[in-house]
């Protein structure tokens, strides 16, 4: 089951540009694990969405306590609700 997460952010350029390396090699090991279905950040710096595949939604929580960008202080408060896809092109999903 897919889980959307609206995560917000702090407003620390510096600091969130420091721990991005780490949160996208955990991000990619969760998508070669079957456990993320897409993931962006927001244009106007609020934060991001990141969908994932989860058996439930305490699953997803723990996957976004794992995040590097949790344990760094990056992630300020998100919402986690069950998401099901009805239609989609994936030819507009970047690689």
């Amino acid at each position: 089951m897919k889980f959307a997460a609206t995560i917000e952010y702090i407003q620390d350029k510096d600091k969130i540009g420091e721990l991005r390396p780490a949160h996208r090699e955990y991000l990619s090991g969760l998508l070669a694990a079957g456990k993320l279905f897409c993931a962006g950040p927001f244009l106007d710096d609020f934060g991001a969405l990141i969908v994932y595949e989860a058996e439930t939604a305490e699953e997803a929580e723990r996957l976004i306590a794992d995040d590097p960008f949790r344990a760094g202080g990056v992630f300020i408060r998100w919402t986690v609700r069950p998401w099901k896809t009805v239609m989609g092109n994936p030819s507009m999903i970047p690689s």
